[in-house]
């Protein structure tokens, strides 16, 4: 296949992708090279959206555990994204890549609103965009801010970057004899209870029939390879 498999694509990626091996933070090397992973698809005519996480500066579930209050914690989560979308799009604008970063809460003076109309016209005009803040609403993760962002915009799959390279039948870690699946419906892997994104993500995505592919960001040439339709991570299916 010469030409991609996706024109449009959703693209989720956990806060903890951006430390790399560090504790914390930002790690400048491994942006770069998500960037630069990025950078070769969106070259290549696909358009991108992106939904960051939080988990490398702050996590709403960590500080509720910790006694405060579920809802300030998750608000403060959504703000650490909005941090993590910034850096994003300074490295992809050093890449030479155009983005622009959107955001569920309003705080225009630093980024612009969350406008779908807007966004979908970045996007026919080749830019960027990623999505700050996850949904604007406390109690919903970022996957679930994935789907419903890739469903908005009108995305053909929603590619979930992970540190494993796909769904396996057990955690391939702890389970030398775990096998990765190359395909699986969604329905299948909710009978399997397969903990393949949380659930109100998933049924979002099933619901609304959107394919998800769940892959290692960390494997160099993944994310084009998935764009190509090549056998890379795993496909889940409606």
């Amino acid at each position: 296949m010469t030409t991609p498999a996706y024109q449009r694509i959703l693209l989720k990626l956990s806060g903890e992708a951006l430390m790399g091996d560090d504790a914390y933070g930002i790690n400048p090397d491994v942006v770069s090279r998500i960037v630069g992973e990025v950078a070769e698809v969106a070259r290549m005519g696909v358009q991108v959206g992106v939904v960051i996480g939080g988990g490398n500066i702050f996590r709403g579930m960590a500080g509720a555990a910790s006694g405060m209050d579920r809802a300030t914690a998750d608000y403060m989560g959504m703000l650490a994204t909005v941090m993590n979308a910034m850096a994003l799009a300074d490295a992809m604008r050093a890449a030479g890549v155009v983005a622009r970063v959107q955001s569920a809460l309003n705080i225009e003076q630093v980024v612009e609103p969350y406008i779908r109309g807007k966004a979908i016209r970045y996007l026919e005009n080749g830019r960027v965009v990623i999505f700050g803040a996850g949904t604007g609403n406390p109690f919903f993760t970022t996957d679930t801010a994935a789907a419903l962002r890739g469903a908005e915009i009108g995305a053909q799959i929603v590619l979930k970057a992970t540190k494993v390279d796909g769904i396996y039948t057990a955690d391939p870690k702890r389970d030398p004899n775990a096998e990765r699946f190359s395909r699986i419906s969604f329905d299948e892997a909710i009978s399997r209870n397969l903990q393949v994104m949380d659930a109100t993500a998933f049924a979002l995505c099933r619901d609304q029939k959107l394919p998800l592919n769940v892959f290692s960001i960390f494997k160099p040439g993944a994310l084009k390879r998935v764009v190509m339709g090549e056998d890379e991570g795993t496909l889940v299916y409606c």
